[in-house]
């Protein structure tokens, strides 16, 4: 009986466990240890500072994709980029490990540029096994598959951060982020024989030929309104003993000025189309613009949630879990590398601990501002809590969860005819994702605004639902492009899909750089509820013409 799908998906699939094994071991403990202290091990940076550093990165991360797109599609070839990309990132993750500045600034930059080759070709190099008469009907469970198999490794990797990040510390975490990438390389080279068939440039056009200059154009265009968006604000403002922005900080500034020129070359390229392919690249823009909201809501995981699970989530565990607790002991010394005890000192002056004595902030660590005063520890008692990064991996276990189901009910859906096209099931995406804001809300609400834990299940609640809507845009979106996308644009309109995700990602760490300004912490999932419906709304208006297109694409 022959299969539904090509041999050489396995091999991309734990080819991408291990990458996203490596990316999510390192995502998930990066805003953690800008913002530990030095004394911890971390860089020391507020929480505004490192919400701007982690949105740049992973903004940037998904921004160069659309580069080595070009270059996998005009002339490296797809499997010569995903090696070449896996290796830095690899090479990254292990810098990071170094403790000090210039390694840490050097490591995000080999990252992004490994990302750049890696991510786009991957997907790109999938969707050419697919194209094959005899699997192209099951692309989209494909990509279903691809994206459950791959989020096992997100699901797995916080719980190995935590052990090596108690046991060994920091920069023993990183580098084993760096070995997981390198196992992935590893991988994707003994699975070559299944898809080096696929691995075809193709010829482009006369008129396509002067797109490698026109991408070194775009390249250094982009590089100068980069420069021009963290030096003339503050310029042209002259004002002295402070820094002065458009968008909050240098690198929000500089980063949307370098997408200006990008922003044009793709739409240069639906300007220069001919009519057959206007209306699927117009179709394919539309949905990126729509979809950057979901993504500047979703990538608060990193950020805003994780700040939520650190302070305002009951972190106690038993004993019993070992390798993911993290013990405290309560000490002045201990407490003295908190930065924050200053600003909670007199909240905490109004509690009494289980000692009967009145509790000084200095005394204890930030976790335990808003802890029911009976479950306060006496001094020197210690205590063992879940880390911080193991719910980053709640996310992917309903992704593992999930898919099975979501790919049998729209099985079912499709033997009766009645299967929604990919624009339809974005749509529902980004409903479900706007339901998952209020469940943060509600949160909110029932903690009397943080005043007392919240119970894990309210971030449990919220991952859940939100991932359903994941589940309905994010694989749905590289189902897409690979419908849509002309072949010999392939992987350049699978690098703009990940620009889409790259511009949502830095608005992400906008939006989370203003959590501490919202005093009222339901006010702010409120505003990721307005941002994903306002999205919603406009896919609803568009839908019928965008389903139109999916139409005339089956058809043809």
């Amino acid at each position: 009986m022959e299969s539904k799908h090509p041999k050489g998906l396995f091999f991309l699939v734990f080819t991408e466990f291990w990458e996203r094994f490596g990316y999510y071991l390192m995502i998930g403990i990066f805003f953690l240890y800008m913002t530990a202290d030095e004394k911890a091990g971390g860089m020391g940076w507020d929480n505004a500072t490192g919400a701007d550093i982690f949105g740049t990165f992973i903004a940037l991360a998904y921004l160069t994709p659309f580069m080595g797109g070009l270059l996998a599609d005009l002339k490296l070839g797809y499997r010569f980029s995903i090696t070449l990309g896996g290796i830095l990132m690899g090479v990254g993750y292990c810098m990071l490990a170094i403790p000090e500045k210039w390694a840490f600034f050097t490591s995000l930059a080999v990252m992004v540029v490994g990302n750049g080759f890696f991510k786009p070709n991957i997907a790109t190099l999938l969707g050419n096994l697919y194209n094959d008469p005899r699997y192209r009907a099951n692309k989209d469970t494909g990509y279903n598959l691809f994206y459950m198999g791959i989020n096992v490794g997100a699901l797995i990797c916080n719980f190995v951060a935590a052990i090596m990040r108690n046991k060994i510390g920091w920069h023993g975490a990183f580098v084993t982020a760096g070995i997981g990438m390198f196992l992935g390389v590893i991988t994707f080279w003994i699975g070559m024989k299944n898809y080096k068939h696929v691995d075809v440039r193709k010829e482009p056009k006369p008129e396509d030929k002067p797109f490698i200059m026109q991408f070194v154009k775009v390249l250094i265009t982009g590089l100068a309104f980069a420069v021009a968006g963290w030096i003339l604000p503050n310029a042209i403002a002259g004002k002295e003993n402070e820094i002065f922005t458009i968008m909050g900080s240098q690198s929000t500034d500089a980063f949307f000025m370098f997408c200006i020129p990008v922003v044009y070359f793709y739409s240069s390229i639906y300007k220069k189309a001919n009519a057959e392919e206007r209306k699927p690249l117009g179709t394919m823009f539309t949905i990126f613009i729509i979809v950057i909201l979901f993504w500047a809501i979703f990538k608060q995981n990193g950020t805003a949630l994780t700040t939520y699970a650190e302070y305002y989530t009951d972190r106690e565990a038993p004993t019993a879990i070992t390798g993911v607790t993290k013990t405290f002991g309560f000490s002045e010394e201990l407490a003295a590398t908190n930065k924050e005890v200053s600003q909670v000192d007199e909240q905490f002056r109004k509690i009494k601990g289980a000692d009967g004595k009145p509790i000084k902030c200095m005394d204890y660590p930030l976790y335990f501002k808003n802890i029911d005063s009976s479950k306060m520890p006496a001094q020197g008692q210690s205590i063992n809590l879940v880390n911080t990064e193991i719910f980053q991996s709640i996310n992917p276990f309903f992704v593992v969860a999930l898919t099975p189901l979501i790919i049998a009910f729209f099985a079912f859906m499709r033997k009766r005819k009645k299967e929604p096209t990919t624009a339809t099931k974005i749509a529902y995406g980004l409903f479900i994702s706007a339901l998952s804001t209020l469940v943060m809300v509600a949160a909110v609400y029932v903690t009397n605004n943080g005043m007392h834990k919240a119970s894990a299940w309210w971030l449990i609640g919220s991952y859940g639902v939100i991932t359903v809507g994941e589940l309905l845009l994010s694989p749905m979106g590289l189902s897409m492009v690979s419908k849509l996308a002309p072949l010999r644009l392939a992987a350049l309109m699978m690098g703009g899909w990940q620009l889409a995700t790259s511009i949502g990602n830095k608005l992400s760490g906008v939006l989370a750089k203003n959590w501490d300004k919202f005093d009222n912490k339901a006010n702010y999932f409120w505003l990721n509820f307005a941002l994903l419906m306002f999205a919603f709304i406009i896919m609803m208006l568009l839908l019928k013409r965008l389903n139109k297109v999916f139409h005339e694409g089956k058809e043809n």
